[in-house]
């Protein structure tokens, strides 16, 4: 992952490069849009011969390395801790800040609903109007919903039958996860012989090579950014955004609000971190993380800053951050709080307190249970709905929105994830100079 070195000056940071990408494909999308027409002929031959493939390629790039950096990350991270006592305690401390931080994040979302009521006055011809509109992709992710499991199934599932079978599933993804925790433990708890310790060097060969081809296939981000942001300007303008501007607004503010206070408040008071200086460190894996709209795509720059600019343990940080990949979503948790709710205005149901308290509960687990890729939350908003009476089919209404805001909300869930490793690591080693407080008072 780490980029050949070359005198200062003469090479712009990745970061930069991909912040470029996405003003630049926004701002030639939206010419194109306003100025010429998604409908010419040699726009709708750009975006399906040249962009949209690209944009695809590189996902599917990433993607197609994000098993063997998922199992062979977990089994080293598990296999470095050296005893299951130490497994047991950042285990506990990781999943009891995972299950805090979701429920404020979706306890936020849930307040600031109710009280800006952003559902509430929507045109009905408008809404008719989205759902017509997408009312194939809907029809496909209400199917899809009907398959999650619920209650004591959603537990079961997590230990996998089919190994194979779980890493070829995006959704089941936690089962591969579980497994290669397994597999770790063993690692730990097997003698010191000479064939595991062959098969450790193994694993960690697989995930350094792992590394070495994303750090490749990352060199193409800017690129692709640029495609990405093209594709959905020259598609949609600013109209559904603009159209649906309040329910933009609301998650998009409680999303900043959970990031910039209750992040830094758990840094600040957890962890002994300086707020001002985690932020930024962690500011590549934001912006990739803002760009590809998946953490599972984040993962190796979340583990590259966690290393080289956070400096954390690795047994910590691969542990935290590979689980945290799909565990740890708050950010989509808090999402999908909001958008049942506005849903629920919309469609004037009327839902209580207790209810209201039921959503929190289950968005909470599907933080836990959504993939992390991009849409990957859209079947659990969908299943939740249909739980309290809100036609799932209406979420139709936020397609047009969705990759946007899956931006955002991917941003919140890695640095979410930097956060935690940061606060479970300050409880296994010293804090890092460069970020803990001083007693000078400089920190945030």
């Amino acid at each position: 992952m780490t980029e050949p070195t070359a005198p200062a000056g003469q090479r712009m940071p990745l970061h930069w490069k991909i912040a470029i990408g996405f003003v630049a494909g926004l701002v030639l999308g939206l010419f194109v849009h306003y100025g010429i027409g998604r409908d010419a002929g040699w726009v709708q031959a750009l975006t399906q011969y040249a962009t949209q493939p690209f944009s695809t390629l590189f996902l599917s790039l990433i993607f197609m390395m994000i098993v063997p950096l998922l199992f062979s990350a977990l089994v080293v991270g598990v296999s470095e801790m050296g005893d299951v006592r130490s497994l047991g305690r950042i285990g506990w401390r990781t999943l009891v800040a995972t299950v805090v931080l979701s429920g404020i994040a979706v306890l936020l979302g849930l307040v600031m609903v109710n009280v800006f009521k952003p559902g509430v006055g929507v045109d009905p011809v408008l809404a008719q109007q989205l759902l017509a509109e997408g009312a194939e992709r809907t029809a496909a992710i209400v199917r899809d919903s009907g398959a999650q499991p619920t209650g004591m199934q959603m537990v079961l599932d997590i230990v996998p039958q089919n190994v194979v079978g779980a890493a070829a599933n995006n959704a089941n993804i936690l089962a591969l996860m579980f497994f290669a925790l397994m597999f770790g433990v063993g690692i730990v708890l097997s003698p010191d012989t000479a064939p595991i310790r062959t098969l450790r060097r193994g694993i960690e060969g697989i995930f350094e090579i792992s590394m070495t081809l994303i750090g490749l296939i990352i060199r193409l981000a800017p690129l692709a950014v640029f495609c990405f942001m093209f594709n959905l300007a020259v598609l949609f303008g600013w109209d559904l955004l603009l159209r649906l501007g309040a329910f933009v607004l609301v998650v998009v503010g409680a999303l900043a609000l959970h990031m910039l206070v209750t992040y830094s408040l758990a840094l600040k008071f957890v962890g002994g971190y300086s707020p001002v200086k985690f932020f930024r460190g962690v500011q590549e894996a934001m912006l990739m993380a803002f760009s590809t709209a998946s953490s599972n795509a984040t993962l190796p720059t979340a583990l590259k800053v966690a290393d080289q600019d956070l400096h954390l343990p690795n047994k910590v940080s691969r542990f935290v951050l590979t689980i945290g990949a799909t565990a740890n979503q708050n950010g989509t948790a808090l999402f999908e709080g909001v958008t049942v709710i506005f849903l629920a205005q919309f469609f004037g149901v009327d839902l209580t307190l207790g209810q209201q308290f039921m959503v929190m509960l289950v968005c909470i687990l599907g933080g836990i249970g959504t993939a992390g890729v991009p849409s990957g939350s859209l079947p659990v908003v969908a299943l939740i709905c249909a739980m309290v009476g809100v036609p799932p089919e209406g979420i139709g209404l936020i397609l047009g929105v969705n990759h946007f805001l899956d931006m955002c909300r991917t941003t919140v869930n890695v640095t979410g994830d930097l956060g935690i490793a940061a606060i479970v690591s300050k409880g296994e080693v010293d804090a890092p100079v460069e970020l803990a407080d001083d007693s000078s008072g400089t920190a945030a």
